[in-house]
């Protein structure tokens, strides 16, 4: 039957061209949106996960409730005992330090004398470990303009355009002023050791970036930290494994009468990265209801004119003897044989689509000029396994519902008005 079927589909395209090119083209549009989707979201919460959230953070209760305006006299005392627990306590993940702070850069003439300033948003980072993963995971060596990584204590990166700004350039020497855990003034001299490019507006217009022992150091923040960050060995994000990870942490140590007790805190919790989650969950649904939903009404009007044309068909096949549920069925049956060839095109071009977007993608970095937010200056598409099945849904689903609903003119067909029919 199938083989019969299949048959007619190829040799009469009259019938089954103008429904293929309709699932063709709602199914992969469905693809290609859906793997932008998951591609652009996915990028923003890794940049955020990369650069500021971890997968799971630790901070005392009293920093995290003012982490925006980075309190570091509330940081996090006696880090490397915390971080020995919790390496010892959750060895499924990576644990790092880094210490956030702020302050003004001040650029000195050849008589040492102010040249010019700027403001700065500062990051210390354990460059100097090489069992941290820091280079690798903010993929600094290979975001560097000019110049090298800090290989001792006193050398400094910033961001390129920030060195613009300035005019400064490589073994330039700059001194940086803000304050220390205690809030008193403090000042240190670094020399440039490379300039760097996230692409990033938020942190490549004012990035400063250190050794967390030169930051310890300046700041008064001996064996302190103001975040712990954990990263799941696997490098992807699951929120069911770092719920179950920040749900025993606090349950063990965070206590609420101590505002400097530790408290753990998941990705979804920062950065009101909860709402964006949902929302790329809720489009991509969406979207595949819309496209089901679209394609169905139209398939359905397809299949109504289809089966207007092939009334006198559907008359001799009742003619001859044959059931009105088997005329139905074998129309059900050709519906299915139509969707998964239109799927199966539909889905190859989504996925070449997606693909393109992976590799070129779209610049938005025009837009994040004056931007504070935490987003990659190019989105671009991501190919997942589950787009080579996704296409199927709407496409299948669709073409057999519109062929259901168009079908049922079959049943109100009366016997005795086919010989009239068949006499004409």
């Amino acid at each position: 039957m199938i083989k019969f079927l299949l048959k007619g589909i190829l040799r009469d395209k009259s019938r089954s061209m103008l429904p293929i090119i309709i699932i063709t083209l709602g199914v992969g549009l469905t693809v290609f949106l859906s793997g932008y989707l998951k591609g652009a979201f996915g990028d923003i919460v890794d940049q955020n996960a990369r650069f500021d959230t971890g997968h799971v953070k630790v901070m005392t209760q009293a920093y995290a409730e003012n982490k925006d305006q980075i309190p570091n006299d509330l940081a996090l005392l006696d880090a490397s005992e915390w971080i020995d627990t919790l390496r010892t306590e959750i060895p499924q993940m990576q644990w790092i330090q880094r210490i956030k702070f702020g302050g003004l850069i001040d650029v000195p003439d050849e008589n040492g004398n102010t040249r010019a300033q700027g403001p700065t948003t500062g990051m210390a980072l354990e460059l100097f470990s090489e069992n941290s993963g820091e280079n690798k995971r903010m993929n600094i060596e290979a975001s560097l303009v000019k110049g090298t990584i800090p290989k001792k204590s006193g050398e400094a990166i910033i961001g390129d355009d920030f060195a613009e700004k300035l005019n400064l350039k490589l073994g330039d020497e700059i001194t940086f002023f803000g304050s220390t855990m205690n809030g008193s003034m403090t000042f240190k001299t670094f020399k440039i050791s490379g300039t760097i490019r996230f692409g990033t507006s938020a942190m490549d217009k004012s990035a400063f970036i250190i050794d967390i022992s030169d930051a310890q150091l300046m700041l008064d923040m001996d064996n302190a930290s103001g975040e712990i960050l954990g990263y799941l060995k696997s490098g992807v994000y699951d929120q069911e494994a770092a719920d179950n990870i920040a749900t025993t942490f606090n349950g063990k140590y965070k206590n609420s009468t101590d505002e400097f007790s530790p408290e753990m805190l998941t990705l979804r919790e920062q950065n009101n990265l909860a709402s964006l989650l949902d929302y790329a969950s809720v489009m991509s649904a969406l979207f595949i209801f819309i496209f089901v939903l679209a394609m169905s009404i139209v398939l359905w009007n397809t299949g109504l004119l289809g089966g207007l044309r092939r009334y006198q068909e559907f008359g001799i096949r009742l003619a001859l003897g044959e059931a009105k549920a088997q005329i139905y069925w074998s129309m059900v049956l050709e519906a299915v044989l139509i969707g998964v060839i239109g799927s199966i095109l539909g889905t190859v071009i989504g996925l070449g689509l997606t693909y393109y977007m992976q590799v070129v993608g779209i610049d938005i970095s025009s837009y994040l000029e004056n931007s504070s937010m935490l987003m990659p200056s190019v989105l671009k598409a991501k190919v997942t396994p589950n787009l080579f099945y996704i296409g199927f849904i709407p496409g299948v689903f669709a073409m057999v519902f519109g062929t259901m609903l168009a079908g049922i003119g079959i049943y109100k067909r009366e016997t005795a008005n086919l010989f009239k029919e068949l006499e004409v």
